[in-house]
């Protein structure tokens, strides 16, 4: 009898991990996708977010279970054509650019608001009635009205919210080109913050208003200081108030968002968390009805597993292995590659060699942050792996070509070429500044490379303080042959910096420091999980 129990009891053990095994977990994107907004229509859901100073720019992605995403479009190819976005002049928008979008759908349209830090330094609207293949209809108008959201009432008028602590609100005309003239803008919460109750050291924004069963909920993100990022909503029956705001969740950090329902009637309250080096990344939190008002959490905690389908991961929806070898009508870059900063697009090309990506050299270069048409994925956690093949026989004296971890601290190895003689390099970032860490005489030209990010080193999860800087880490590796790996150089000690504003990325770069004209042939990229 005791043998049919234990027996009994094993399989129960298999089938609730099972169970756990087939359902999501949180993050649900171990990846930097933060300032989410998202939408549902009908059974389909999509989400902006915000990359910043990278091109195209304001990802779009699509899902049918609020856990697999996929790139389907970008609202822009370029913000604008300026020094600072172009990288010339010694400028750049690093951690500026687009920030926090507003989607939403209304009257069988999409839109796409966001604005631009300082350069351009304007509110930009996006619209299309294909959100997956059509082009979007721009506008833009002063100012940059930070961190708004877009709001459709029922009555037919149509908002912005934006600010930080003293919240405001602009009406904007009929066909969404601006600001109303006639209607001033107005406070809508004069102190956001305030539900804390404590001294403010984030003062309340990422604004996002939502409308449910008649009651207006206003979502922002705050921090008490010293304490972690918090959400606080406020609720109205009037859009003019009076609002009345309450702490919503503090949790580890998990904070800005909003809410999203399901087709069966479920509601979520989607957020990110500071995750160290790998970035922002997006959970889901379950979301509770009570005395008209969203309850986020269990027992007031984000749960590690959802009652949703399993992750399949996220490759290739945000982040894949490329070839190179494009078909007749395919696009020259999938989705999920983006150059840092506007490209120029006549030293770059999939068609010139067939099966490779040409990088190809246009101007001298000293900095790595200030070189042109450096293509990037995002990275994965907890741990992932990118590898590349690189042609370098047609490389010039000075040219610097091969695969990057990209930050503003960042570490590299490539090929480096003195008058004829090519190096294997490895380049790490002490104090801001680049250090070569090691030099190998190469005297092939193909050559192979490889960076393994490990994004495990913020261990309290535990603590009330979300953490910037863990202890991730990066290894560099190098082969003549693709099979046997050598390691190169020392580690690299990622670290999330404000600067940049971004996780890191894996890039690939070709960028001259003596002569233009020079080429490096990348024959394939590939990321694993």
């Amino acid at each position: 009898m005791r043998k049919k129990i234990k027996l009994i009891l094993f399989f129960l053990v298999l089938l609730a991990q099972a169970v756990a095994l087939a359902q999501a977990r949180n993050p649900i994107i171990f990846a930097d996708v933060p300032d989410m907004s998202m939408i549902r229509v009908g059974a389909t859901y999509y989400m902006s977010s915000t990359t910043m100073h990278m091109t195209p720019g304001v990802p779009i992605m699509k899902s049918t279970d609020l856990v697999n995403w996929k790139i389907i479009n970008y609202a822009y190819d370029t913000l604008a054509d300026l020094p600072a976005l172009n990288l010339t002049e010694g400028k750049n928008i690093y951690s500026r650019g687009s920030w926090a979008s507003s989607l939403r759908y209304h009257n069988g349209m999409y839109y796409v608001t966001t604005f631009a830090h300082d350069i351009p330094g304007e509110t930009y609207i996006f619209k299309t009635k294909d959100i997956e293949k059509g082009n979007w209809e721009r506008v833009s108008f002063k100012p940059s009205l930070h961190d708004h959201s877009l709001f459709f009432d029922d009555d037919g008028k149509v908002y912005l919210i934006y600010g930080a602590d003293r919240l405001k609100i602009v009406e904007l005309n009929e066909d969404l080109t601006g600001i109303k003239q006639d209607v001033p803008e107005r406070v809508l919460i004069e102190n956001a913050s305030a539900p804390t109750g404590k001294e403010v050291g984030l003062a309340a924004e990422g604004s996002q208003l939502f409308k449910v069963n008649g009651k207006y909920y206003l979502f922002n993100i705050c921090a008490p200081r010293g304490e972690m990022r918090t959400v606080i909503i406020h609720r109205a029956d009037n859009i003019n108030g009076p609002w009345e705001g309450k702490v919503g969740l503090q949790d580890r950090g998990i904070a800005q968002g909003g809410l999203i329902d399901t087709p069966d009637g479920r509601w979520f309250s989607y957020l990110f968390r500071d995750f160290a080096a790998v970035g922002r990344v997006p959970y889901l939190v379950p979301v509770k009805w009570e005395d008209g008002w969203p309850v986020l959490g269990e027992n007031g905690k984000v749960p590690e597993i959802l009652a949703l389908p399993a992750s399949k991961g996220l490759i290739p929806g945000l982040v894949a292995s490329d070839e190179f070898n494009r078909k007749k009508g395919q696009a020259a870059l999938p989705l999920v590659w983006q150059w840092n900063h506007n490209p120029d697009n006549s030293l770059w090309s999939v068609t010139e060699r067939k099966g490779f990506l040409r990088l190809k050299t246009g101007r001298i270069d000293t900095d790595f942050l200030q070189a042109r048409n450096t293509l990037t994925q995002r990275t994965i956690g907890p741990a992932s792996s990118a590898t590349v093949a690189v042609d370098v026989s047609k490389m010039k004296d000075g040219d610097f070509a091969g695969l990057s971890a990209f930050q503003k601290e960042y570490g590299s190895v490539g090929v480096k070429i003195d008058g004829s003689q090519k190096s294997i390099v490895m380049i790490t970032t002490d104090n801001d500044k680049p250090v070569e860490v090691k030099r190998v005489p190469l005297d092939q030209e193909q050559i192979y490379f490889r960076i393994d990010c490990d994004f495990t080193g913020m261990k309290d999860e535990a603590s009330n303080l979300y953490a910037l800087n863990g202890k991730d880490e990066a290894n560099f590796f190098y082969s003549l042959d693709g099979k046997v790996w050598k390691p190169i150089g020392r580690p690299l000690k990622m670290k999330y910096s404000i600067p940049h504003f971004m996780g890191y990325r894996f890039g690939l770069f070709n960028y001259a420091t003596k002569e233009t004209g020079g080429y490096a042939d990348f024959d394939w990229f590939r990321i694993k999980d």
